[in-house]
Formats: structure tokens, sequence, C-alpha cells
């Protein structure tokens, strides 16, 4: 009995040892004559939308932005039994997968430093009975913009996004990109007729299999694209519809691996490289299909997965990464990775009327940082799907990219601010910003109110290159004007909800504020005209 319980205990030590694992191998520090050359030339490494967005910025360009030793990469490539699954110059790593002695064998290469198994223990057993479909809430759809929103209108208004839009600010000029599984239908889809045919659908890849196709593994980037980016004429807008776009698959729908975190940083610095501010990500990881790998609560600090890694990387490079918090709420119940990151913006969901729907993921994260940061719609989201057609959908797969266009259309008034300002300012317009909560973190944000304080925020060392600003708004007494630079004067007109003309008055940069203390209390129109162009916006008069 005892001979046959070692030969047991052999056998699965041995199963255990041969069996493929995962893990991320950390390479010696870059060449530094190869990190100087390659810094004192960036167009070399990176476009000039990606160095000019990190100059107005002030963001540095580091020895992150080099790409990782190609040659270092393929010896690892070659070695035996192992497969290089994605590459990270910010972490300077290559993510593999092969057995525990392959993967070991690779500290015999002197230029690798460490290796870090997604399988922490080793020890855990390897089987897992199913995988839980992570797009379980998002696929329980139903059938069913100045914009005419459509469907859209309840989520559009309820982050005042089309306060925003009113304004002028609908994302143009600034670059977005997504991570998901797939966007089939997204080159003949009408919802994006207008983003294809201005030329701002900017690229795809999928980083999974290495091909430049947008369809990926599955349909879900298709209904989360939507959100931002979709236009249906009096059927649906999504809150960044002038924004230019990247799609980019990181998502294996054939399984649940770390490997997937590994697509998403490599997919995130190939966005820093392009000049992307914003980024969507409508997916998270906790649980996989080996539960070995499974991230336990502990490892959720924002400090320890490589999405977490990845996604403060992409922070201190500038960008703003939108993430969902997670459909978890009643299982895991926290917050998943990249979600659990400082350098995330995490989303958790509400309904229309901005009540917390219970299968959004809350926080705080393992290291007490206040987890979602905050809400949008969830619940009965309006999306266009792959087929063209207006319908809804659940997840904080949806609050999220809802989110992101909104960040995007946001950022367009004052580019040149960096992105914790942004940030912070979308924070603090939130409704339970001062009594921040485990399930609605800051709560339901005011876009309109994070733009007034972005324009607030050293406004005249910020003006616009394209629009006029007008701040504060609402206003009690005096409304300011800031002037684009191509404005050397213009005309103001202000009418009140009937059409009626109440004031009008001639205006430069240096005689820019109007009074309006006499006027009562409502919601007028103000008209400014300049070079033939005139533009309306709303104005509240407390």
């Amino acid at each position: 009995m005892k001979k046959l319980l070692l030969l047991a205990i052999i056998f699965i030590s041995f199963f255990s040892f041969a069996q493929n694992q995962e893990a991320l191998v950390l390479l010696e520090a870059k060449d530094p004559a190869v990190v100087a050359a390659a810094l004192a030339n960036p167009i070399s490494i990176m476009t000039q939308a990606a160095i000019d967005r990190k100059m107005a910025q002030g963001t540095a360009i580091d020895n992150r932005d080099v790409p990782l030793n190609e040659v270092q990469k393929a010896a690892i490539s070659a070695s035996t039994g192992i497969t290089v699954l994605a590459k990270s110059k910010w972490l300077n790593g290559v993510y593999v997968r092969g057995t525990i002695n392959n993967i070991d064998n690779l500290l015999n290469l002197g230029f690798v430093t460490d290796i870090e198994f997604a399988d922490k223990s080793l020890n855990r057993p390897a089987a897992r009975q199913f995988t839980k479909d992570k797009f379980e809430i998002e696929n329980q759809s139903r059938t069913n913009y100045n914009y005419n929103y459509g469907s859209a209108t309840n989520q559009t208004e309820m982050i005042n996004v089309d306060y925003l839009h009113d304004n002028g600010y609908n994302g143009e000029d600034i670059l977005v990109a997504f991570m998901d599984n797939g966007y089939p239908g997204v080159l003949t889809n009408p919802a994006y007729a207008n983003l294809r045919n201005e030329g701002r659908l900017l690229g795809y890849y999928d980083f999974v299999d290495r091909v430049e196709s947008p369809n990926g593994t599955g349909s879900h980037g298709s209904s989360t694209f939507s959100d931002a980016a979709g236009f249906l004429d009096g059927q649906f807008v999504g809150t960044a519809p002038g924004a230019s776009y990247y799609l980019f698959i990181t998502e294996d729908g054939r399984g649940e691996s770390p490997a997937e975190e590994a697509y998403w940083v490599e997919a995130l610095e190939r966005a820093d490289s392009l000049g992307v501010y914003v980024t969507n990500t409508s997916l998270g990881y906790q649980q996989f299909d080996r539960s070995a790998y499974d991230h336990t609560y502990a490892d959720l600090d924002g400090q320890t997965t490589i999405g977490a890694r990845g996604a403060n990387a992409g922070f201190d490079k500038g960008m703003i990464n939108v993430v969902s918090a997670g459909n978890d709420a009643q299982g895991f119940g926290y917050v998943n990775t990249p979600a659990d990151a400082p350098g995330s913006l995490t989303i958790g969901a509400v309904d229309f009327q901005k009540n917390y729907v219970y299968f959004s993921s809350y926080g705080p994260n393992s290291a007490g940082v206040i987890k979602p940061d905050v809400m949008a719609k969830g619940l009965d989201a309006a999306v266009v799907n792959r087929f063209g057609n207006v319908t809804t959908s659940n997840g904080t797969s949806f609050s999220s990219p809802i989110t992101a266009g909104a960040v995007a259309s946001l950022w367009q008034a004052a580019p040149n601010l960096t992105n914790d300002v942004i940030m912070q300012a979308i924070r603090e317009s939130a409704d339970r910003y001062t009594n921040p909560t485990d399930l609605y973190g800051y709560g339901v944000p005011d876009f309109g109110e994070a733009l007034n304080s972005i324009l607030t925020i050293g406004i005249e060392d910020q003006l616009l290159d394209k629009h006029f600003a007008l701040y504060p708004n609402p206003v009690t007494t005096q409304i300011n004007i800031s002037f684009p630079k191509w404005a050397e004067r213009a005309e103001l007109v202000l009418f009140n909800i009937l059409g009626e003309k109440i004031l009008q008055k001639n205006i430069s940069p240096l005689k820019n504020s109007v009074d309006v203390s006499e006027l009562a209390s409502g919601m007028y129109i103000a008209s400014i005209t300049s070079n033939n162009k005139t533009t309306s916006y709303k104005i509240i008069k407390q």
C-alpha cells in the first residue's frame, strides 16, 4: 500500500513538473548605449503624436519607452520547450509558456534576471472543472444625438456628457484605444460609417494571434466600442463620437490565462507609443482555467499583478486607463485586475436611477485604495451590436466605455493638462466625493462640472486652439470667455429659452468678461460669432 502511495506521489509530482506553466521572464537592464541613442532620437521608438502628447504634458520619455532586446527575446523563443506569448518593454520581460524545468532553464541565459511563475505556489490542484464565462452578465442582452442620443440618452445625460457635446467637445483630436476580445463587423457596421469615412479608425491588431485583424475570438468588443464611438443619427450616439480610435485584441476567448494580462500590457505599450490619451478595458482578471494561477485578494493590491503593474506604468506615461470594475460582486466580490491599480480609472455600474447594481464588483483594493473610482450606467445600457442593431446589455463592461468616451471628450477641452489633473477633476465632480463608499467609490461623476473645473485651472495658461470656453458655468455674477488662438475679437449674444435676445456685447481677449448678475435664474443660450463662425453654448444662471 505504501509503495502504491509513493508511486502515486511520484506520478503526480512528475505530472505537475512536466505540465506546461506560464511565467514572466525578466531581463537584465537595457543596454545604456542603445537607450541613450533611442532617447536622443525618440521618433525612432514612437510616433510624433506620442512625442507631442508627452511634451505637452511634461511626461518623461525614458528607458521604459525603449523596446526590449529582440536578440534576447529570440534566444528565449529558441530555447527548448519555450513558447513566447507576449513581450513588455515597460516590464522589460517576456511572457512564456513551457514546463517548469524548461522555464527554469532560462535562468542559464546570462541576461535572464528573474522568473515570475503565474502559479504562485505550484502546489495547488491544477484541475478546474469549468471556467466561468466572464461575459455572463453582458451576454444577457435584450433588443429594444446638436445630438439626438436616442436610446443612449439616459446613460449620456446621467454623467452630463451632453454638456460637453453642447459645448463643442466630442473627443475630436483625442486618440483612444480599446482592448477587448474582438470587433467583428466594425468594418461594415453602419454605426461606425462616420468613423471609417473620416479616417478616424486608425488601426487594429490582434495581440493573441499576432495578426492585423479586428475580428478576434468574440464580439464583446463590438458592443463595448459602440458606447464611445457609435453614431446612428436619431437612434444612438456614443460619448466620444468625434474621437479617433485604435482597436486591440488582448482577450483570448478560447481560454482564461494570465497571458492575457501580458497581451494587455503589450497593447498598452503600443497605445502609448502611438500617442493615445485614453484606453478602455472592459476586461478583468482574477480566476483562470488553472486555479493555481488565480489571484487572491492579497494579490490585488494595485502593485503586484502583471496587469496592475502595466496599468501603473501606462498612467506614469501620461494615459488615462479606464477599466471595468468587474461583475463578480456575487462571487469573488472585489474588483479584479487591472481595476485594482491606482493607475486605472475604475468604473462600477449603476442603473438608470443611479442605484448600485447587484453584480458590480466593489472595493477597496487590498491595499485600501478606494475602488471603484466612479460609476456609470451598466444595467440596461444601450449598445449597438455587431450587426448595427441598437439593443441593451448589462455589465461594468459598458459603464467603462461610456466613461472612457466621456474622458476623451473632456480631455479635448484641455489636452495639455496632465492625466492626474483630469482624473482628479472627474473624481471631485462625483456625487459622493466627500463620502466615498466601497460599493460606489466616489459616485456618479458630472462631466459638466469636471469641464468647468479644468477650464478654471490656469485657464489663461491653457487657451484652447480651436474653441471658445465660457466659465464658470453655472454662473452667478460674471461669465468669462476664453479665446482660442485664432480669434482676436468676437460678438456675444445671449438668448433666453424663448429665443428672445437678452444681451449683446463685443468682446476681445482683453475684455472678455460679461456681467450677468441682473439676469433671472435659469437657462440661457450664448452665441459667440468670430470670423464668420458662430458657436452656441448653454449657460445656467444661478
